[in-house]
């Protein structure tokens, strides 16, 4: 029944009605509404599953293999990928929104992958000897961006999703790096994802001792 209420909101917009589904199902409208406390617990059931759709998406591409680009652009291209696919699914999320639901909204996703973000950077913070607090506002900060820049693209869709991909791929990785930076942790966009994570476990067992010698040993290189 869900899966059918997503087929008809990708041929017919934001704004169904639930006739529209049971039409489709070939079923009188009071059988939709049997498994359902109301309109509004239905939608609600719905947006979860378009919230699994995109977060298991996006979080797939999160992942250790390959360089820091690579994830980035993974995730970036996922996520631009399927707003382009699905507009209508992203604009039934935006419009729970603008009523608050973040739950269930682009702000639950906002929130999933953040957290998800958020631990990646926080653990690599940690190993390297800097304070994981510190990951959190990144990791937010990153999923923010990202995703206002996407919201205006389909607004006012004048640049193609591999322009926009680009533009925020680029973006996102001068924001890792320049954070990176400034808190001694040797991460670039040619940095391979794995190799950095074990870089990592072996200046954290080398106890503050090895991290000063590990950073300094960068900086003379």
């Amino acid at each position: 029944m869900l899966d059918t209420a997503l087929v008809v909101i990708e041929e017919n917009g934001a704004e169904i009605s639930v006739q529209q589904i049971a039409d489709r199902l070939h079923v009188p409208r009071p059988v939709v509404y049997r498994h359902f406390d109301g309109r509004a617990d239905l939608d609600d059931a719905i947006r979860r599953r378009i919230l699994e759709s995109l977060t298991a998406e996006v979080l797939a591409r999160l992942h250790s293999e390959g360089t820091v680009r690579d994830l980035v652009r993974g995730a970036v291209g996922a996520y631009v990928g399927w707003v382009e696919r699905h507009p209508n699914l992203h604009r039934f999320l935006a419009a729970a929104d603008s009523r608050g639901e973040s739950a269930t909204s682009l702000a639950g996703v906002r929130d999933r992958i953040g957290s998800r973000l958020a631990d990646l950077f926080a653990d690599t913070l940690e190993r390297f000897g800097v304070d994981r607090n510190r990951a959190r506002p990144m990791a937010f900060g990153i999923v923010g961006f990202v995703d206002g820049v996407v919201d205006s693209w389909r607004a006012a869709p004048t640049l193609s999703s591999e322009q926009v991909e680009g533009i925020l791929t680029e973006s996102v990785l001068s924001l890792l790096e320049g954070n990176a930076r400034s808190l001694d942790v040797p991460l670039t966009r040619d940095t391979v994802a794995s190799d950095l994570l074990s870089r990592a476990q072996a200046v954290s067992g080398a106890g503050s001792g090895g991290i000063r010698s590990a950073i300094s040993g960068r900086r003379a290189g």
